[in-house]
């Protein structure tokens, strides 16, 4: 589910990033736009200090020392600018307008001729007038990063007007001077009509890119009384063309020509703004659309994920509840059901049926529900085969105890015969063969005795009257098993067992002896030995034969603790279950154990095997084992 969702989300993230890169991109150029137009306004507001120093300088030079004091306050003005935008433009984020602002660094030298009037009137002026040209050029070097119509006309527009503005400012400068001197010098009038009709051209050129609103506010700087001087001080200029006298008041030519380029300076920055505004409204936009993909980018991964996560969960709650719901059948259901089988009768067990799934599940997708329903199928198997395997096993445990019960009675009936036999029998050798065979059928009965008692039958009641001493019991159980001369009875404190238990603890004794004897070589006797431990008495038989390792001995001890089933267990350790069965009725806790020292790894086998049966005092003749209490005999 997560690939399958991946592959759409990844494409879609790719759509999506490459929208977020083009719009940072726009963000980018309309943000770099902005800087370009506030500092191309900024550049301009250094060009009309520049076109003030420009005429006042060319009225100085022509004798018009009264300007010194506006001329000193201009150019303080000039070398704030000029100091500000050159800290602005030192990391070579505007190239064209750093070189052009390093055009003036020989300003500081033509100021002090013009001071010490060692510098030619052209000279000078030229000099400003080619600095402030190579500030124009700059701008339009420096135009917008994006490429957007409106700001690239109205970029455009403020440069035509900026160049108009020189122009103007240069024809001010440049008839200061004339009208100072009273008429027009050599070449001067051409220079006149030049500056003029540069003028005109650029304020043409401003008209087609300004828009209406800015086309009204041109016409209204050439709509006042200044302008009317302006175009009146023209008219006279080109009256003086053939190099005649003009009658004309320098200072009142310097004010109107002022006031008409200050007004030029009011529509340049009326038109600046309105550029940096729609460099403003791209950036906004711009940002607008970069956040837009940005969420966009956030929301397709916040859909993905929803859906991946509805996804995962429409197909992981039926699979987690169908989890639950075999976890309940393997853990609680199928035992339970089992259980009951087992402890139920043959007929009943084959009716049993397993409970009924969890009808939620058949609500889910036709997958969960298949899978929902073999689960069941699969129960319902595993309850038939319990079933199956309850009545045969239920079977097989009364043809066990039948049989037994048949060994039983032709045992009985054989040793009968057999001790009617001995009573008459007189001949030593014939007498020795029959207890033989008594012996032998003695072995039988035992036999039969376990079959019963591993098929959970009672055994036929044989009580003492009273009790029996331990030693009695250790000697019944002895006769009971087939080489019985190779046991000895080493030890054994003195103590008594009441009657009821007599029979069955010997037949313990017996298997156990019997095991010993099977594991020991033909050679080595096994021993018996008896003590008191407290209340309890304890029994050892103990065998030095090939020993068992340590898990043999923990199986072992779990059989004879009556933990497994006999009928999954090999036929060599039934005698176990006997035990176990036995110890478990009355009471009594068996274990085994290495005769002599511990092995020293878990594979290893002991040389020997020990086991050990304590008697609870329940089994013993109350008296005798308060008494051995009371004497403080050590076990």
């Amino acid at each position: 589910m997560a690939i399958v969702l991946a592959v759409p989300t990844a494409l879609l993230l790719v759509l999506t990033g490459a929208g977020v890169a083009d719009r940072a991109e726009d963000w980018s150029a309309a943000r770099e736009s902005g800087e370009r137009v506030q500092l191309a306004l900024d550049v301009q507001g250094l060009v009309r200090e520049l076109q003030r120093e420009h005429g006042l300088t060319s009225g100085l030079l022509v004798g018009a020392g009264r300007y010194r004091p506006e001329l000193a306050d201009t150019r303080r003005r000039v070398d704030a600018i000029r100091s500000e935008l050159l800290r602005r433009v030192d990391q070579g984020t505007a190239p064209a307008f750093e070189e052009a602002l390093g055009s003036l660094g020989d300003l500081d030298e033509v100021r002090g001729r013009v001071d010490d009037e060692t510098i030619e009137p052209a000279t000078g002026l030229t000099f400003f007038s080619d600095a402030i040209a190579r500030l124009n050029e700059a701008q339009l070097a420096e135009g917008p990063a994006l490429g957007d119509r409106r700001l690239t006309d109205g970029m455009a527009a403020l440069q035509a007007l900026s160049g108009a503005t020189e122009a103007l400012a240069q024809e001010r400068g440049l008839m200061n001077g004339v009208f100072v001197a009273g008429r027009f010098e050599e070449g001067q009038y051409p220079d006149f009509a030049a500056t003029r009709a540069a003028r005109d051209a650029a304020l043409a050129g401003y008209g087609r890119l300004a828009t209406p609103a800015q086309r009204a506010a041109l016409e209204e700087a050439f709509s006042g009384e200044e302008a009317d001087r302006v175009a009146a001080f023209e008219e006279r200029a080109d009256a003086g063309a053939d190099g005649s006298a003009l009658d004309t008041d320098a200072a009142q030519w310097w004010e109107a020509a002022t006031a008409v380029t200050d007004a030029l300076h009011a529509v340049q920055q009326r038109v600046g703004p309105d550029a940096g505004s729609r460099a403003d409204e791209l950036r906004t936009a711009a940002t607008r659309q970069l956040v837009g993909f940005v969420a966009l980018g956030v929301l397709i991964l916040a859909v993905a994920a929803a859906l991946a996560v509805l996804a995962a969960r429409s197909i992981t709650r039926p699979l987690d509840e169908l989890t639950r719901q075999a976890e309940a059948v393997a853990g609680e259901r199928l035992p339970e059901t089992v259980r009951t089988i087992q402890e139920a009768e043959p007929e009943e067990a084959e009716r049993l049926e397993p409970p009924e799934p969890d009808p939620a599940l058949g609500g889910g997708a036709e997958e969960v529900t298949r899978l929902a329903a073999a689960l069941h199928d699969v129960e319902r198997t595993a309850v038939g085969l319990a079933a199956q395997q309850t009545v045969l096993r239920r079977n097989g445990t009364e043809s066990l105890a039948n049989l037994g019960h048949r060994n039983q009675a032709l045992v009985r009936r054989q040793l009968r015969l057999i001790t009617a036999l001995e009573s008459k029998e007189l001949d030593p050798d014939a007498l020795a063969e029959l207890f033989e065979l008594d012996h032998l059928a003695t072995r039988m009965r035992r036999n039969a005795d376990s079959l019963l008692i591993l098929t959970g039958q009672q055994l036929p009641p044989r009580v003492w009257t009273g009790t029996a001493e331990i030693a009695e019991v250790v000697r019944s159980a002895v006769s009971e098993v087939e080489d019985y001369r190779r046991v000895t009875l080493v030890e054994s404190e003195p103590c008594e067992v009441h009657g009821s238990a007599v029979y069955e603890l010997s037949h313990l004794l017996a298997e156990l002896i019997e095991n010993a004897l099977t594991a020991s070589p033909p050679a080595r006797t096994v021993e018996v030995y008896g003590w008191w431990d407290g209340a309890e008495y304890c029994l050892a038989i103990v065998d030095r034969g090939t020993g068992m390792t340590e898990e043999e001995l923990g199986r072992a001890n779990e059989r004879l603790a009556g933990r497994e089933n006999f009928l999954v267990a090999p036929t060599r350790f039934l005698g176990h279950y006997v035990v176990g069965t036995i110890a478990a009725r009355l009471g009594v806790q068996v274990e085994v154990r290495h005769t002599q020292s511990a092995p020293t790894t878990s594979s290893a086998r002991g040389a020997g095997v020990s086991a050990y049966v304590a008697l609870p005092h329940r089994l013993l003749r109350q008296g005798a084992a308060q008494e051995r209490r009371a004497s403080g005999v050590p076990a």
